[in-house]
């Protein structure tokens, strides 16, 4: 470790309240409890190595790596940390389980519990606990209980009678096999990834089922790792440079696709469209469920394959096999937008003999999330214990996940209104009640007023302000080739 950096008090305290500010306009502080925690726990002292100003900064710290330069341990963001214990509901007095160490998330939540609660942080690499234990002490919350083991295995004599009154994640988690660790009517908040998208979503525990009831937040976080890392299941189109990914279901073969490969592709296009600063991640979570075979799909930039618009390498695109036969969904920018940052149109690329049919199949889905569930609330997550069926029932049944441990359903809520796209498709939408009586009219990205979390869509953002890798997808961002290689 190296030597801290000196530190003058007050400047600490003055960026720590500057921060606390900054999370709360932002509305990530939401209550007085989270509020004192942030005001009181020295963030600098769970990062010696950094820069004070770096240590509060509403970014990650990074604090352990591979000799590839892979992260594999940090402190979160601040802004996500705050959402989660937020979304935690945390009293004085319960007992809380921290998986995935880092020291400063495990005193903040001891902050939330006080003196009559109780806080257990584990992680799998004892660097990372020694770490962690070594700072909670020096900071003053030596009654922490800091743990080395892999959390797909708890310990049993490190769970409370009756189970934890709150559970939370802080490792990208394929499976929530901690359901029986929970306490009826506990609050579980986890990063988890359904077909590689991670959200970090909040759940309480009913009747020995999880139920979400907030909105999704799209996040990264450090990889689980031992038994309960996830396989990404990636395949590689030989001689193409362009690799699939089926991280729920099963891999399908990919040897037959290189052909298709190398032909132009069909465009579907859907009327379907997007501002250029609007996420569109929630549309790829409903394809993720609703057609059987999907896959994530991403392409070396300078290998020989005729794939336009390839999607960057942070955020693949959806993608489903069929056969001989390939399509994935992108966008074709169509105007320049209200606010100048573009409109896009959601378009469907077909590779292959059967390209055009399954284009035509994934462009209806887009049509049908777009018409009945694009205005809804937000999806509800249902995760149920892997005991009353088998992962080959369930490979066929639209928006259900089939993982080691648990059973997990999205449910699209109905948008109590239709969605009309205007006949110019610019940064606009017409919003029609079911009876085709005019409502509103909304601007681009839904701004100002009429925009509240879960109201229209899902919260979407990234672990970093700064574009890291695992930001959302929005049109704008999308790397292009050059004009004579994509479609205009």
């Amino acid at each position: 470790m190296t030597t801290p950096p000196t530190t003058d008090v007050s400047d600490a305290s003055e960026l720590r309240h500057q921060l606390v500010e900054q999370l709360q306009t932002a509305q990530h502080i939401r209550s007085a409890a989270v509020e004192r925690a942030f005001r009181t726990v020295p963030r600098h002292t769970f990062a010696p190595e950094t820069a004070v100003e770096a240590a509060y900064a509403n970014d990650i710290v990074a604090t352990r790596r591979r000799d590839d330069g892979t992260v594999t341990s940090s402190i979160s963001a601040p802004w996500l940390q705050a959402d989660m214990l937020e979304a935690a509901r945390i009293q004085p007095g319960h007992r809380v389980l921290e998986i995935g160490s880092g020291g400063y998330n495990a005193a903040l939540i001891a902050e939330l519990v006080g003196p009559a609660g109780h806080v257990t942080t584990l992680d799998i690499d004892p660097a990372v606990t020694q770490r962690a234990a070594c700072f909670l002490a020096e900071a003053g919350y030596d009654t922490v209980n800091v743990v080395t083991t892999d959390a797909e295995h708890l310990p049993a004599q490190m769970m409370p009678e009756g189970g934890f009154d709150a559970i939370i994640v802080t490792v990208d988690t394929w499976d929530l096999p901690w359901i029986d660790a929970l306490a009826e009517g506990g609050r579980l908040v986890a990063p988890l990834r359904l077909q590689g998208y991670h959200w970090a979503i909040g759940f309480t525990k009913a009747n020995g089922v999880l139920r979400s009831d907030e909105p999704l937040v799209v996040c990264g976080f450090v990889a689980m790792q031992g038994d309960g890392a996830w396989n990404r299941n990636r395949r590689t189109v030989p001689g193409t440079g362009v690799h699939l990914s089926w991280e729920d279901g099963t891999p399908l073969p990919v040897d037959q696709l290189t052909q298709a490969l190398t032909r132009e592709p069909t465009v579907t296009r859907t009327g379907v469209t997007v501002g250029g600063q609007e996420p569109f991640d929630l549309l790829q979570l409903y394809l993720a469920g609703a057609l059987p075979g999907f896959c994530r799909l991403e392409a070396d930039p300078d290998s020989d394959h005729q794939i336009l618009n390839p999607p960057p390498p942070h955020w693949p695109a959806a993608a489903i096999v069929r056969g001989t036969s390939l399509t994935r969904l992108t966008h074709e920018r169509i105007s320049d937008g209200d606010d100048g940052k573009g409109r896009y149109e959601f378009v469907v690329q077909g590779y292959g003999d059967q390209g055009p049919a399954a284009a035509q199949e994934m462009a209806e889905e887009v049509k049908t999330w777009h018409r009945i569930h694009r205005g809804a609330r937000c999806p509800l997550v249902t995760v149920r214990p892997a005991v009353d069926a088998s992962p080959a029932d369930l490979a066929h049944r639209p928006h259900v996940f089939a993982k080691k441990h648990t059973h997990i359903t999205v449910d699209w809520p109905i948008a109590p209104v239709t969605v009309r796209e205007p006949e110019t498709a610019n940064a606009s939408a017409l919003i029609y009640n079911d009876r085709g009586e005019y409502l509103l009219h909304l601007r681009d990205y839904f701004p100002g007023q009429i925009w509240e979390p879960g109201m229209w869509s899902c919260w979407a953002a990234a672990e970093s302000p700064r574009t890291p890798p695992w930001s959302t997808p929005c049109a704008a961002n999308w790397p292009r080739r050059p004009a004579s290689a994509s479609p205009t």
